[in-house]
């Protein structure tokens, strides 16, 4: 009979805490440059992020909800969303597999803009 030791002990299995590294929501730092690319002034109505995997991947995945009010608002809309699925994001140990805008309405003076974002864990 043939044993294999793999170096394994109790302590090594089961810990309180997560192995490796980890990284951090990349949330914030996406949340200021759509902000950036949206302009003044935008407000953030609402954003949410949960964690995200596929077979091969790990990430997030974020909905983001938007206001754009003020002068030239529809114009500003048309800058913001234009390329926006190209953009490159600034976004350490993460990056934009996908960004999309998921709907769009207009108030008086204002449009509100859903987007999702999926961002992976760059290693």
């Amino acid at each position: 009979m043939t044993s294999v030791h793999h170096g394994f002990r109790p302590e090594n299995l089961v810990r309180n805490k997560p192995i490796g590294k980890t990284q951090r929501d990349p949330l914030p730092r996406l949340l200021e440059q759509l902000l950036k690319r949206a302009g003044a002034p935008t407000t953030i109505e609402r954003a949410v992020s949960r964690p995200w995997a596929s077979a091969l991947f790990e990430g997030r995945r974020h909905v983001i909800a938007l206001r754009l009010s003020g002068a030239k608002v529809a114009t500003r809309l048309c800058d913001f969303v234009e390329g926006i699925e190209s953009a490159e994001w600034q976004l350490p140990g993460h990056f934009v597999a996908d960004i999309t805008i998921d709907e769009v309405r207009e108030g008086e003076g204002e449009i509100w803009l859903e987007l999702s974002a999926l961002t992976i864990e760059d290693w």
